[in-house]
Parts: structure tokens; C-alpha cells; sequence
């Protein structure tokens, strides 16, 4: 893999943290802030999950006078769910 070289502006504390770090751990710099991207890039670092984007849409808790334990119980999923492979019955497949 051939390394690609950026620029980035950073804060003079910010500096003085990474040199820290980097003199603390004898790393280079470079190493620390790669580590650093690795770790906040990872694919699932910063994707929403289903429940983020439901509860951001005003989904989550929306539905008025029903049982709290709606989604956990089994007996309310009678119907709608297959007991061999947990798939929801009716027309729709995935």
C-alpha cells in the first residue's frame, strides 16, 4: 500500500498533546495520528444503528397506551414471526 501524504492545521495545545504522546510512547507523530484516524474511522465507529436513526426520527417510545414489554415478549410476536427461523409470516421475504 503506498502511503499518501496530507496537511493538517492543528491547535498549539493539540500539538503539544501529540508530541507528548508520541515521545510517552515512542512513536512518531505520524504513527500516533494514523493509530488515531484508524481508530475513529473504523466502519462501524461512526455508522448510526437502526435504533439511533428510529429514536432521532421520533420513533422510539411513540406509541401511546401499549404494553412496555411489546418488542420482548413472545406472546405479542405470536403472528408475526415464524418459530423456525425467526421470520416475520405474511407476503414479505427478504
Amino acid at each position: 500500500m503506498t502511503a499518501k501524504r496530507i496537511s493538517v492545521r492543528i491547535e498549539s495545545r493539540l500539538e503539544y498533546r501529540l508530541r507528548r504522546k508520541a515521545a510517552r510512547e515512542r512513536k512518531t507523530e505520524s504513527a500516533i495520528i494514523r493509530e488515531a484516524l484508524q481508530s475513529y474511522l473504523q466502519p462501524d465507529s461512526g455508522e448510526p444503528t437502526a435504533y439511533d436513526i428510529a429514536t432521532r426520527a421520533g420513533l422510539v417510545g411513540c406509541a401511546k397506551r401499549l404494553p412496555r414489554d411489546l418488542s420482548t415478549n413472545p406472546k405479542y410476536l405470536a403472528g408475526w414471526v415464524d418459530q423456525d427461523d425467526s421470520r416475520p409470516c405474511g407476503r414479505w421475504t427478504p
